[in-house]
């Protein structure tokens, strides 16, 4: 029985689809070059959102990462997740090293564990501090951001080291409640005293992403399971660091990715978000917002275009053809 096609057509359908092939490879490709230099900073033992804004930042071509540092999570939340006190710094550097292998990235960048313990009264510098303060005053053309999606020990601690840090790069921080109340909010709460080091005593530029902003990034548990899961070894991963989350965790409908508008703000764009600068504030002893500080002033996002980032986010996870 004939199959409908012949030698000759076989040849030919194969010599078409190698044309096609060939043609889909030279297609015309936007050439992009790193426009920054971005240190990572987060508490990766934590929620899973950091992994994810560290695979966005990892996959782009917009900016270049030179330094990831991590810190510790507050110590009732490691137990509530069944770590062992005084290592959560250290599982997260872990955590970011896995990833980096599996995007086949281990040679990227310098991953550093911070201090295992806040506040910065009587605590030596870590080794993230001493990195965190060599990277900044090294001379280099791109600009320098210091991007944190978590409390900002290691930040105060390199600010104690070298106050001159404060000039040369700007602080991209997802913390603090919404303004002009403010209140606890974790990454501001679990170490307040060096969230004061670096926004009442240090000069440093601050994008400031408040609860009420970073909480519109959110991606639907259906999505993430139906599209994020399968899409390739690295978003596998990802996916799995949430369907291990200890008992405590409670999903509901959606996952807020919280760390997410860092990649946004520092390598996709700032210019679809609103803005606007307003006057920094003391920091009171229970988180919220005081008096204003003669001479400081902040940039504080308050609506975050959630479409450009995680359409950017789903597209760069996608394995690359050829």
């Amino acid at each position: 029985m004939r199959t409908g096609i012949d030698r000759r057509g076989f040849i030919a359908a194969g010599a078409s689809l190698m044309i096609g092939t060939a043609a889909r490879s030279a297609l015309p490709v936007i050439r992009q070059a790193p426009k920054a230099r971005i240190i990572i900073d987060n508490d990766f033992a934590g929620d899973p959102d950091g992994l994810i804004a560290l695979a966005h930042q990892l996959a782009t071509k917009a900016a270049r990462p030179v330094l990831v540092t991590t810190s510790a999570l507050d110590a009732k939340l490691a137990a509530l997740g069944g770590q062992p006190a005084g290592a959560t710094a250290a599982a997260g550097k872990q955590a970011a090293l896995d990833l980096m292998k599996i995007m086949g990235l281990t040679n990227l960048c310098p991953v550093i564990a911070g201090s295992e313990r806040f506040g910065i009264a009587g605590a030596q510098a870590s080794a993230a501090a001493r990195a965190i303060v060599a990277e900044a005053m090294r001379d280099d053309p791109l600009p320098l951001f210091f991007t944190c999606g978590g409390p900002l020990t290691n930040l105060a601690q390199a600010l104690q080291l070298e106050p001159a840090i404060a000039d040369r790069m700007t602080l991209v921080w997802i913390g603090g409640a919404d303004y002009p109340q403010g209140g606890t909010e974790y990454n501001l709460s679990t170490d307040l005293e060096a969230a004061r080091v670096v926004i009442e005593r240090s000069r440093m530029p601050i994008w400031q992403i408040p609860a009420g902003a970073y909480r519109q990034l959110q991606m639907s548990v259906a999505e993430m399971t139906a599209t994020l899961r399968p899409m390739s070894a690295t978003t596998s991963w990802l996916y799995g660091r949430y369907a291990d989350l200890p008992p405590f965790v409670q999903l509901g409908g959606a996952i807020t990715l919280g760390d997410s508008p860092m990649v946004l703000l520092t390598s996709v764009s700032a210019e679809s978000s609103a803005s606007s600068v307003i006057a920094g504030r003391r920091l009171l002893d229970d988180s919220r917002y005081g008096a204003e500080i003669p001479g400081r002033s902040i940039r504080l996002f308050t609506q975050l275009d959630a479409r450009l980032a995680l359409a950017d986010f789903l597209a760069l996870m996608r394995p690359r053809a050829g």
